[in-house]
């Protein structure tokens, strides 16, 4: 078939005029003209290689229609699997509740928008008017005109990575107009006057959900390299995709558990969380692990871990080089760590009182048994940090004074600036969750994992969509992504709590949190405090850490990591990653602090430690693991390994 007969994007025949082929608005010339030459084969204009869409051609259309056939019928398996829970009735869908709080919130956004019709002319024309300068300029590429006009620096954004994002002028212009298009959005709702706070942050995290969804790097026939592939492997990898589709719905029980990491390449306890220690004690809600010291002398004082029981501890000890766990028991101390249960209808009614009492109270109770000493060291991790400060205002009022320190990592205790996770907490959509998790007295695990992915849905959900279900590649193993993937329950009273007096009422801060029938105040915490944030968290924005800062009544040391809520964290001096800054006390305003901060290259760990030691360097010959305790099992415990 004579090369100028053909499609170039789509290998049909396309409908001849006397001059040109007309092909999905690529115009192929034949015989002379600008763009043409005189030996009448096929050209593209000037600046444009007719050869460049070659990979774009099929080249076994039998192969291809096969492998549809065979993609639809994978679908159809996945559809199934999605089906089944559904008709046996053991599972609901509630996706109507989000939905219908979007399109509400969307809808104020409009209202400001259509109210005006001078407001509504001027917002659709600004956005045509982009669209129109988008394609003139992609027309005059395409002829080559010298006098096109040059488009904007093409911001870094890895979706769009791909040379023939801008190479070609079909997949230029659809890179175009979508980032014009997500900008016009979002200042629609940044612009739209008469919102409250809370809507306006809502709408704009709604419209960056809808805008990450809707990119064209996120399908087969607008992005690039998804159609080579799929035309070079006939519809290979689609088949694959489809079918590891349906692998991961019958894994989530019927819903999508989308898969991160090569889980069967890891083993807790045998390849991660290998740091070798007992599980001392145990009860309801937790066991508590001591781990081996490694030292001849150790810290007088112990460590005792308060890790989040969102997650699982274990990211303090994911492997030997990146093990926070395994490094504080190398500097001398004697760790301990609280590994929560993950629960189930039994441990509904469990709320911030159990989880302060039986968990951090029992743990210290379970340290002075096997150490004989009264005074230990404490950190917290994120929600497990705020749990630990609640605890110790109201150890305080209690008159308990063991915990002479405490360190909190990424951790809120004023929820003023606490980031996008507020957009799910107002006091319709807590009773909503009530609501469900009366009937199982719990949150699903896999409720909590998509949220926390939803922050960061253009890293942590749509990359993952396209490679593994579009390109079929099974993704590499990750200890990380491993840990992430195993998510835990939320006891209903527990949860509760926790969004009702932190996230929606910021109780803490004012002074108005109830625990264990005591009001508590922060102010009452007089002991030092190490308080880590991590500059680009996305979970315990570093602001509002330091804001948190404020409302201790003793020294606050704020340090800032480089990174974010796991990576700021998890950073080990020997990688020399990142950075972490210092400075004065967290007072004033964060933007000033910030600015007049030293910058320290590579880990904050070993800054930590030396506060630790300036505080009480006394140290005592090594100890023997669990003491006059008897051990339960090995590290890292059966409560752990409770997958959701």
């Amino acid at each position: 078939m004579p090369r100028a007969g053909t499609c170039n994007h789509f290998k049909a025949e396309c409908k001849k005029t006397k001059q040109t082929n007309i092909c999905g608005g690529i115009r192929v010339a034949e015989g002379k003209g600008n763009a043409g030459q005189a030996d009448g084969k096929s050209e593209g204009f000037a600046g444009f290689d007719p050869k460049s869409v070659e990979p774009y051609i099929v080249k076994d259309p039998e192969a291809l229609a096969m492998n549809m056939a065979r993609t639809v019928e994978q679908l159809g398996q996945a559809a199934s699997a999605w089906l089944a829970p559904r008709e046996r009735g053991v599972k609901t869908d509630f996706i109507a509740d989000p939905v219908v709080d979007m399109v509400k919130t969307l809808s104020k956004v409009s209202e400001y928008w259509l109210s005006d019709p001078k407001r509504t002319f001027e917002a659709q024309t600004q956005l045509m008017g982009s669209f129109f300068s988008i394609w003139t300029r992609t027309l005059q590429k395409m002829t080559g005109d010298p006098t096109a006009t040059a488009e904007e620096p093409v911001r870094p954004d890895k979706r769009f990575s791909d040379a023939d994002w801008v190479a070609n002028p079909f997949f230029d212009f659809l890179r175009q107009a979508y980032l014009v298009t997500s900008d016009w959005a979002d200042r629609m709702v940044s612009n739209a006057e008469g919102l409250d706070a809370h809507t306006r942050h809502k709408a704009a995290f709604y419209v960056r959900q809808i805008s990450s969804a809707l990119s064209p790097a996120n399908f087969v026939t607008t992005n690039p390299q998804l159609y080579r592939e799929t035309v070079a492997s006939s519809g290979a990898n689609l088949v694959k995709g489809m079918k590891m589709l349906a692998e991961d719905i019958i894994a989530g029980d019927g819903d999508l558990k989308l898969r991160q990491t090569d889980s069967s390449k890891f083993a807790i306890g045998e390849n991660i969380a290998m740091s070798p220690g007992k599980v001392v004690a145990q009860n309801d809600v937790c066991q508590v692990l001591q781990y081996d010291g490694s030292t001849a002398t150790v810290l007088k004082r112990p460590l005792l871990i308060c890790p989040p029981w969102i997650n699982k501890f274990y990211v303090l000890d994911l492997n030997p080089e990146k093990s926070f766990i395994r490094w504080a028991v190398e500097q001398g101390h004697t760790v301990f760590v609280i590994s929560w249960v993950n629960p189930d209808a039994r441990h509904a009614n469990k709320d911030w009182e159990a989880y302060a009492q039986e968990g951090v109270g029992f743990a210290l109770d379970t340290i002075n048994k096997a150490t004989g000493e009264d005074e230990v060291n404490a950190i917290g991790y994120c929600v497990g940090g705020t749990l630990l400060a609640a605890t110790l205002a109201l150890h305080a009022q209690e008159g308990d004074t063991r915990i002479r320190s405490a360190t909190l990592f990424t951790t809120q205790v004023d929820f003023t600036h606490a980031g996008d996770l507020k957009v799910f907490v107002d006091a319709d959509q807590i009773a909503l969750l009530e609501q469900r998790m009366k009937e199982t007295g719990y949150l699903d695990g896999s409720k909590m994992a998509t949220a926390f992915n939803m922050l960061r849905a253009s890293d942590l959900i749509w990359p993952y969509f396209v490679n593994n279900y579009l390109k079929g590649q099974e993704p590499p193993p990750f200890d990380l992504l491993y840990w992430n993937s195993d998510s835990t329950r939320m006891p209903a009273a527990n949860h509760s709590f926790y969004l009702r007096n932190c996230y929606l009422e910021n109780k803490l801060t004012q002074g108005e949190m109830v625990v264990a029938g005591k009001r508590l105040s922060l102010g009452d915490v007089k002991i030092p405090i190490y308080n880590l944030a991590a500059k680009e968290d996305h979970i315990a924005p570093a602001k509002s850490v330091f804001v948190g800062s404020g409302f201790f009544g003793g020294d606050v040391t704020y340090v800032m990591s480089g990174s974010g809520h796991i990576a700021g964290v998890v950073n080990p001096p020997a990688k020399g990653k990142y950075q972490f800054w210092t400075g004065g006390k967290p007072t004033g305003e964060f933007e000033d602090w910030v600015k007049s901060a030293e910058e320290t290259p590579g880990s904050w760990w070993p800054h930590w430690h030396n506060w630790i030691e300036n505080l009480d360097k006394t140290r005592v010959p090594a100890r023997h693991t669990g003491g006059s305790l008897n051990s339960i099992e090995d590290a890292p415990g059966s409560y752990v390994r409770v997958r959701a």
